[in-house]
């Protein structure tokens, strides 16, 4: 009887989500959203009031240098998560006719909050506003959704690609989309830009939430944006244009749950914004309106470039093959197969397409084989247990056959451009990894109860980000989804950069994780500038994150002492098998830079004095492995058939 009352719970809850509402329900609902919208502008002059920005004149500079055959273009690298949200918002405070806005998550948590009423307040004094979210991704109340339909005649918000025509679909509803629309459930818009008067725009990995930005007080990314500004920001409104016209962009107001809440009781006002840290929030709306503050920190470090080429996934890439339509994929790996020396790579997951391995096992086989450098996230930094599971797995892959030098991430990399004053988090807890004696903390329990990101997946916002990370897997269960307990206190950091440099002479910036997702599911975009200086200071910036400080190195570990021999072939058979993989020694584990009289720079793992300058701290160092370090094992052996949705 339990059992057949649960069948007939979920049949109900499943027979609700083909809920929807006719035509004409729709039609009469966007019409009450369309009726609901202020026409007031508060702005009667020609500029819309636009404030002065010195990111906004790095435009008008740039196109002043333009010419139809020698484009110029000022480029400026956004490491800092504080500065991407300063320079977001003096940029939609200086937008004098449109703002057009692209993005996979988009929270209602302070930073988002921050903008999004920003971008209300521009559409209120005479700015076009354009905001195009991922449906998996967006805001999470439907209320929401609803209050934004009808606010002003200058604000639209479409959905990309909503699953059953809803804003919002519960984990039952989910399950039903996997079961019916597999492919169409996982072909998600990965793609981020936000564009000012056609003029400037940013893009990278960094999507609108407060773990983006250095403002959550115990799991940052470790992120990269690009700001643009000159005439490549004409490909990036076109590109934006095709996908808010494509028929898979869908205005909130059309959207099942939506349209009846219209229909139900009107458009709801929008309740004013209540922040955590409220007096954070004030402090940096006051630093967006200093034009010298904004001058000296970010628009005085743009570096001058030549032509700067967007290179972006279309819609089309969700219509048959995606293979067809993959334009990020194909760009990235010829830039990658036209190396000539170093190929560096940052990336949070380092889980390869069938297409990418070859690529990279073709460029090793290469008697002019360029040396590959890889900067990505160990078990302890990262948000994606299950992508690092299989990574792990193809360890001697990656070293042996590609030729990698992988270096991961560490959890409190000790010289990050991490605002941790931002996070609110107390400062004393992140701890160097040399702290000369023990410093005295609770009792392991406590601690865990404290930072060890279970009081944070525990709370909403965090666990629905971790959730929407990797679509496919979104009900996957908790533990599949968060970072795993590690043995100290701290404000812990995860790489999620996304870049590129060729030759130190090519830089890319973008959303492109290298991994199937990207090839064959999500939509991808990347800004290519063909430029030594920019690639350089790309260069040094990825090198910071794999110094000593901040990463360990991956490399092959001691042979054992008899049977060695029979331990790689034994091994190697094992990482063949898709669901088998149980063999107990790994072919390479995790090294920390030892400085001394003999060792004063760090070493490449191929250099021959490598092991004498370098100690093992173990595959998965500071984790808490107990349960979690057996689980890491099990997806190593049997998650190899989840590679192709991750």
């Amino acid at each position: 009887m339990p059992l057949l009352r649960a069948l007939l719970a979920t049949l109900l809850l499943a027979l609700s989500a083909c809920a929807t509402l006719t035509p004409a329900q729709r039609d009469r609902a966007s019409a009450i959203a369309v009726a609901a919208r202020s026409a007031q502008v508060e702005c009667a002059t020609q500029d819309a009031c636009a404030q002065p920005s010195p990111l906004r004149g790095l435009a008008a500079r740039a196109f002043a240098q333009s010419t139809p055959d020698a484009p110029r273009h000022y480029a400026l690298i956004l490491d800092r998560g504080t500065d991407a949200l300063l320079a977001r918002i003096n940029l939609i405070r200086s937008a004098t006719t449109a703002i057009d806005l692209q993005t996979y998550i988009f929270d209602e948590d302070d930073a988002g909050r921050l903008v999004l009423d920003e971008l209300l307040a521009a559409a209120r004094r005479g700015v076009r506003v354009r905001l195009l979210m991922d449906q998996l991704s967006a805001l999470e109340h439907v209320d929401t959704l609803a209050a934004l339909a009808g606010a002003h005649v200058n604000f639209e918000v479409r959905l990309y690609n909503p699953m059953l025509r809803r804003a919002q679909i519960s984990s039952p509803q989910y399950l039903l989309a996997a079961a019916c629309c597999w492919r169409k459930l996982n072909q998600r818009m990965h793609s981020k830009l936000l564009l000012v008067d056609g003029a400037v725009g940013i893009a990278g990995g960094r999507n609108y939430q407060d773990d983006y930005y250095d403002w959550d007080d115990e799991y940052n990314f470790r992120d990269r944006d690009v700001l643009v500004a000159g005439p490549g920001a004409q490909a990036m409104d076109a590109d934006f244009v095709a996908f808010w016209n494509d028929r898979r962009s869908v205005p909130v107001e059309r959207l099942t749950d939506v349209g009846a809440r219209l229909l139900e009781g009107g458009v709801p006002a929008l309740p004013a914004a209540v922040f955590e840290r409220p007096q954070r929030a004030a402090a940096m709306l006051a630093d967006a309106a200093d034009a010298a503050l904004v001058e000296r920190a970010l628009a005085s470090q743009a570096l001058p470039v030549g032509a700067v080429r967007y290179v972006s996934d279309s819609p089309d890439k969700h219509r048959g093959d995606a293979r067809d339509n993959a334009a990020a994929s194909e760009s990235l790996r010829g830039l990658i197969e036209s190396a000539q020396h170093e190929v560096l790579l940052q990336t949070p997951y380092l889980v390869l397409s069938k297409p990418a391995q070859q690529m990279f096992r073709a460029l090793r086989a290469r008697a002019d084989a360029p040396r590959v450098v890889v900067s990505t996230n160990s078990l302890a930094s990262t948000d994606a247990f299950i992508a690092y599971a299989l990574s792990h797995k193809y360890k001697r892959r990656y070293l042996r056959e590609f030729g990698f030098q992988i270096y991961e991430y560490k959890p409190f990399p000790l010289d990050a451009p991490i605002d941790i004053a931002s996070t609110g988090a107390p400062l004393p807890d992140l701890l160097p990894d040399t702290a000369p004696e023990p410093v005295p903390r609770p009792d392991r329990k406590q601690l865990r109860r404290r930072y060890d990101r279970g009081s944070a997946v525990d709370r909403a916002h965090y666990r629905h980000a971790l959730s929407r990370e990797y679509a496919a897997l979104r009900y996957a269960g908790r533990r599949a989804n968060q970072p795993v307990p590690l043995e100290r206190a701290g404000v812990r950091i995860g790489m999620h950069a996304k870049s590129l440099v060729i030759d130190e002479r090519i830089g890319v910036v973008g959303t492109h994780n290298f991994d199937p997702r990207g090839d064959h599911y999500n939509t991808e975009s990347a800004v290519v500038i063909d430029d030594p200086a920019f690639a350089r200071a790309l260069a040094a910036s990825i090198r910071r994150d794999i110094a000593p400080a901040n990463s360990w190195v991956i490399a092959r570990r001691d042979k054992l002492p008899v049977l060695s021999g029979l331990d790689y072939s034994v091994g190697k058979v094992f990482e063949q098998l898709p669901v088998f993989d149980l063999w107990p020694w790994r072919y390479a584990t995790s090294y920390e830079f030892v400085p001394g009289p003999a060792c004063p720079q760090p070493l490449p793992p191929d250099a021959p004095g490598f092991r004498a300058c370098y100690r093992p701290v173990g595959d998965f160092p500071e984790v808490d492995l107990g349960l979690k370090g057996l689980t890491t094992r099990i997806f190593t052996a049997f998650g190899a058939g989840l590679a192709p949705i991750l």
